[in-house]
């Protein structure tokens, strides 16, 4: 039986091309919102991180009604980093909205996003986004969308796939480019007629896949999927079950039920076939699993979600300003956050280590990783992470396989030269150099993901705030060799106490500092970035003596250079493999592993004996 009445699309495409302004202006024309009601741009993107970066972290579910039709929408994020959203979350629709902007055309994450729906046959709709946009040229992306889709082997059907030319933040869709602009009816019109209804049996054995899960710390794990058989029940009894766990066969019962109308979650006594709901009432509910009904235990396939690349371990601060700024400090605190947070996120991985103060906490890339370091700081967690390390792999000739990831790199003609040097070094080949519709150079870089960490800053400072950079996940290859993060060493301090101007007027010629005057320093606090390669230990607390001829007030004269201060993206990729990076709810200090001077000294010196070892055998 087809279920007319209802229809389920995801919104997919590359960062930034505006996935998440059409859901707002679908929201507006279908009368989500009243009149007079004032709504922020980008209401889907609910998380504070995510209004302050501009970008979709977590999927988000929607629905609007349109001509008696029930249209359920589901925002995806575009970065690499959190593809394991996109993917589970196409399991849940019936089709696809492939946005693309007017100006860029398909980046390399529409790429990804087209290829995980073509893989599981969805049916597109197309939309150009942007056509307002200075430079737009619509027709020439349509062509490109196409050239993808042949070069991904999409099927007749969906090389057939219509087209509708929009602007979101305008509040308009069109046909054909020289229609009227009016609103977005012509987009609504297509999803009616271009995506499939949901087909299934309302009579039959209950069967539901868990797509995403939600959490709310009142009602504990809320479970969203869409209904593929039968008709689920408030109170009702039903089975647990999974397509990669065999054994899994757990009765549970269902204690809530809500469809999702606009913003909010609606409690419903049941719902049929075709609709997109969400439940709670399950403990043990993960993504992946089948709900279903008791005599029928049928689950359904569910593609495993790729694994992590990347890995840091957190620990617990032990610097001497431990405690002074956070909530929470202990082991205990943090183990139970992290592993809270895999009730939700699907792509990380949490493991514990020999040393109980330490866990390995692997994702999909350092934006992945930061984005819940900056989470749980704003919650009051104070804690220390290390340098990102990627995740290795042996194959079955016992070689060393690294991940390895497709950097595509747009920049001005001036700053192209600059930029291969710099990739090369860091083991990238050049795979290919062009241009792009705005006459900037474009090259596509095969490197490995380590050759990436602590990149994008140099990278900015290189091509002055000019360059773009997109990366996406290419598989493992052999190991390409060593190569040395950070050429420059550390300024390090060799006294606790408060920074001065007179310390820092001494110590700003031997590089860059990252403190100022009235900071709280310690011991193996790195203080700035040394101008050569070694490490170099400095006393910034020192003052200048006083005299009867020199007054205290002779410090007003010193003239500092501003200091630099990093965001936590920049000292997370700044810092190096003998550093950690201590994260408080108020600070980010860098601080080497080995507060102590003398046995840090020791431990360089058994590094480089051992390194020499290995080299000589």
């Amino acid at each position: 039986m087809v279920r007319e009445d209802v229809r389920n699309v995801a919104i997919i495409a590359h960062v930034d091309h505006g996935k998440t302004t059409l859901v707002d202006c679908l929201l507006r024309q279908s009368g989500v919102f009243r009149a007079n009601q004032e709504v922020v741009d980008r209401v889907m993107d609910s998380n504070a991180i995510e209004r302050e970066r501009g970008i979709t972290i977590l999927s988000k579910n929607t629905a609007v009604t349109y001509k008696n039709t029930k249209i359920n929408i589901v925002d995806t994020p575009g970065h690499a980093d959190f593809g394991g959203e996109v993917e589970r979350v196409l399991k849940m629709v019936d089709g696809v909205i492939l946005l693309v902007d007017a100006f860029e055309g398909p980046m390399p994450q529409t790429r990804f996003v087209t290829e995980k729906a073509l893989a599981l046959d969805l049916p597109f709709v197309i939309c150009v986004n942007k056509i307002d946009r200075p430079g737009a040229r619509p027709d020439e992306v349509v062509d490109e969308t196409l050239e993808l889709l042949m070069d991904l082997n999409a099927s007749d059907k969906q090389l057939d796939s219509p087209f509708v030319f929009a602007s979101a933040r305008e509040g308009f869709a069109v046909k054909d480019l020289n229609d009227e602009h009016k609103n977005m009816a012509p987009l609504f019109d297509t999803i009616l007629e271009h995506i499939p209804a949901p087909e299934g049996d309302p009579e039959g054995p209950l069967q539901m896949l868990i797509s995403t899960i939600d959490y709310n710390e009142y009602v504990g794990r809320i479970g969203i999927g869409k209904i593929s058989r039968g008709t689920i029940r408030v109170n009702q009894d039903a089975l647990l079950v999974n397509h990669h766990d065999k054994d899994k066969h757990e009765k549970v019962r269902i204690t809530k039920l809500y469809e999702f109308d606009g913003l909010k979650k609606v409690d419903v006594p049941q719902a049929s076939m075709g609709s997109i709901v969400a439940l709670s009432g399950i403990e043990d509910l993960h993504i992946g699993d089948t709900v279903c009904d008791l005599g029928t235990p049928d689950a359904i396939p569910f593609q495993k979600i790729e694994d992590p690349t990347i890995s840091m371990n957190f620990c617990v601060n032990d610097s001497p300003f431990a405690g002074q700024e956070g909530k929470f400090v202990t082991s205990r605190h943090l183990r139970d956050r992290l592993y809270r947070e895999l009730n939700t996120d699907v792509s990380l991985r949490v493991e514990d280590t020999d040393n109980t103060d330490t866990f390995k906490v692997s994702g999909r890339g350092e934006l992945h990783l930061s984005v819940l370091i900056e989470t749980m700081r704003r919650e009051g967690y104070e804690f220390a992470v290390s340098k990102a390390e990627v995740i290795y792999k042996t194959d079955e000739r016992g070689r060393k396989l690294e991940p390895m990831e497709i950097a595509y790199v747009d920049v001005p003609d001036e700053f192209s030269g600059t930029v291969i040097q710099k990739l090369s070094l860091r083991k990238g080949e050049l795979q290919g150099m062009g241009k792009t519709s705005d006459g900037r150079t474009r090259l596509e870089f095969e490197i490995p993901s380590r050759g990436l960490i602590g990149f994008r800053n140099d990278f900015m400072t290189d091509t002055k705030g000019t360059g773009i950079i997109n990366t996406i996940f290419d598989g493992y290859s052999p190991y390409k060799g060593d190569l040395s993060y950070r050429p420059q060493g550390s300024l390090i301090s060799f006294e606790t106490g408060v920074a001065v101007a007179y310390g820092l007027f001494n110590a700003q010629d031997r590089g860059i500092l990252f403190v100022k005057p009235g900071d709280k320093v310690y011991s193996g606090m790195v203080i700035g970035e040394s101008s050569k390669p070694e490490d170099v230990e400095l006393n910034v607390c020192k003052t200048k003596h006083l005299t009867n001829t020199r007054s205290s007030g002779a410090d007003e004269a010193l003239k500092l250079v501003p200091h630099k201060e990093l965001s936590l993206e920049q000292a997370i990729e700044y810092i190096d493999t003998d550093e950690l990076l201590e994260v408080t709810p108020k600070s980010i200090r860098i601080r080497k592993k080995i507060l102590d001077p003398l046995l840090r000294k020791r431990a360089n010196i058994a590094r480089t004996q051992r390194a020499q070892a290995e080299a000589n055998r």
